[in-house]
């Protein structure tokens, strides 16, 4: 089954008390497609580069199996760039730079090779033109999407807007509070879940994920990790493997969904293992089958009898 990536493709340069590196490939769209490829042989990428966007890159990516025909090449500047610096509390972030460059015009074409994918998902992007890329696709079965604290505070309309057009939210805890103005995650998914997206996942970093449908409430661990150097694109790869999973399985049915939440935090678990998407390149479906088993085992709980006071 097919999977659509809109969104950002990056050159970053980031910092950790672990190292730093200077002008490397991210983007939203970059983790998303890295991260379901292991999952899906199709996955299309719709985003814009600059000038200065290295052919290298393309040729990485395409030779991983994403679909390129999407990407446009901006010939009026350069590519989008972020710089960051994360603290020992890798929770903790600072921008330090970020530079829009092409990405302030970005209007999204969708080639025609994509436009029947059965899986959209939408990157943090300005939310009109996350509708723009929607109205260009053949009726999905499933649109997922991204957005941040940005958006909820300086596009609220339009934000609104899109979440009525979409299958799933996936966002922070700290952004789910914020835009339902709820401070109890349980309520703000009760909220949210008004607004349109039926499917919500509620990502807590190191404390998990939490999964909303209806009537029921999911709860997923975080991969206890001893090496971790950069956070960057975690829940864009959880988004990916999310996704990805859900189009290996051509499932959307409770179970699937709770399925796709423990591959998504599994490929999240990976990527912050090295800087960028570096560790996306090298999995093997045998690491990654084991990385869930153990995330079953991390929550598994034996048969408790029924408590029996004398």
């Amino acid at each position: 089954m097919s999977i659509v990536a809109v969104g950002t493709v990056a050159l970053d340069t980031i910092e950790t008390p672990f190292g730093r590196a200077e002008n490397i490939l991210g983007g939203s769209a970059t983790y998303i497609c890295l991260a379901a490829r292991y999952f899906s042989p199709e996955i299309h990428l719709v985003a814009v580069v600059g000038t200065d966007f290295p052919t290298e890159h393309v040729d990485l990516l395409q030779s991983n199996g994403v679909w390129m025909d999407g990407l446009e090449r901006d010939e009026r500047g350069d590519t989008f760039a972020w710089e960051g610096r994360y603290s020992y509390d890798l929770n903790d972030r600072e921008t330090l730079a970020t530079h829009l460059n092409v990405l302030t015009d970005f209007s999204p074409h969708v080639p025609v090779s994509a436009r029947a994918s059965r899986i959209v998902c939408l990157g943090n992007l300005d939310p009109s033109t996350q509708r723009e890329a929607l109205s260009q696709l053949d009726r999905p079965d499933l649109v997922i999407c991204d957005t941040m604290n940005y958006w909820i505070e300086r596009t609220p309309e339009s934000l609104t807007a899109t979440l009525k057009l979409i299958d799933c939210l996936i966002i922070n805890d700290s952004e789910a509070r914020q835009l339902a103005d709820e401070p109890n995650l349980i309520k703000a998914a009760s909220v949210i879940r008004q607004m349109g997206p039926e499917i919500l996942v509620i990502k807590k970093g190191e404390h998990g994920a939490l999964l909303f449908t209806d009537g029921s409430v999911f709860s997923a661990p975080a991969f206890p990790l001893e090496d971790i150097y950069d956070p960057t694109g975690a829940g864009d790869t959880f988004m990916g493997g999310f996704a990805g999973y859900l189009s290996l399985s051509r499932d959307y049915s409770s179970d699937a969904l709770r399925k796709a939440v423990v591959y998504g935090s599994a490929m999240a678990s990976f990527v912050v293992e090295k800087f960028g998407a570096d560790r996306l390149l090298e999995l093997s479906e045998d690491e990654i089958d084991q990385r869930v088993h153990n995330f079953r085992l991390l929550s598994e709980i034996p048969k408790i009898d029924p408590l029996r006071i004398l």
